[in-house]
């Protein structure tokens, strides 16, 4: 089982920074696109850290698993960053599935955009992390993410935005380790369409409001 999330701060630069963070009550099976603990395999928490939105580290797997280490995070994680401030994050329930989105559109481009478009743009970050209570195999992990990353987009379309996200979203979906496998995660199978609607509603909520980054609400 995944916990709420738990918000906390740490301090660089004289600034106390938020960030939040998931524990599960033992192993969970896990996919992910963070840049700490990203792939599939067995995960005990996740960490999403608000940064500036002018973080330029080059390290940012290095930079994560020193926040884990600081906030005695035992065992191998899910490490996520974003410019939003994580205390934002929204929540979403759908059939015992879980979904939680720190949502920060900018200017979301289209996925297939030319790449002068995509490096002009101010985008910003959207963090997805879902818990599903069910054992999914392999491929449905991996298409659970597909199907995540398809309910942000329609999200993002029903809001009027022209794109289909931004290029530093990210996507963590956990699931038990024990009982009977499901073998599918698309969007009309049994634990797809649940998570496909929850993060749905999570990425709709987020965005259908203002969101200021966090380092531009501190310059006010």
């Amino acid at each position: 089982m995944l916990s709420e999330p738990t918000l906390t701060s740490r301090t660089e630069d004289g600034r106390d920074i938020p960030l939040i963070v998931w524990r599960a009550d033992g192993p969970l099976r896990t996919v992910s696109s963070g840049p700490l603990g990203g792939g599939i395999g067995v995960r005990r928490w996740v960490l999403n850290a608000t940064v500036p939105m002018s973080y330029h580290r080059d390290d940012p797997a290095a930079h994560l698993a020193s926040l884990a280490t600081d906030l005695a995070l035992g065992g191998p994680g899910v490490g996520l960053l974003t410019g939003v401030d994580v205390t934002e994050v929204v929540a979403r329930t759908d059939t015992g599935v879980r979904a939680w989105a720190t949502v920060g559109l900018g200017i979301p481009v289209p996925a297939a955009a030319p790449a002068p478009a995509a490096l002009t743009q101010r985008v910003g970050t959207v963090n997805i992390v879902v818990y599903v209570p069910a054992r999914l195999a392999d491929s449905a992990l991996v298409n659970a993410v597909a199907t995540a990353t398809e309910a942000k987009a329609q999200a993002i379309r029903e809001l009027g935005l022209p794109g289909t996200g931004t290029p530093t979203d990210a996507v963590t979906v956990l699931c038990p380790v024990d009982g009977p496998e499901a073998a599918y995660g698309g969007p009309r199978s049994a634990w797809g369409a649940p998570l496909a609607r929850a993060v749905h509603a999570a990425v709709f909520a987020g965005g259908d409001r203002p969101v200021v980054p966090w380092s531009d609400q501190l310059a006010g």
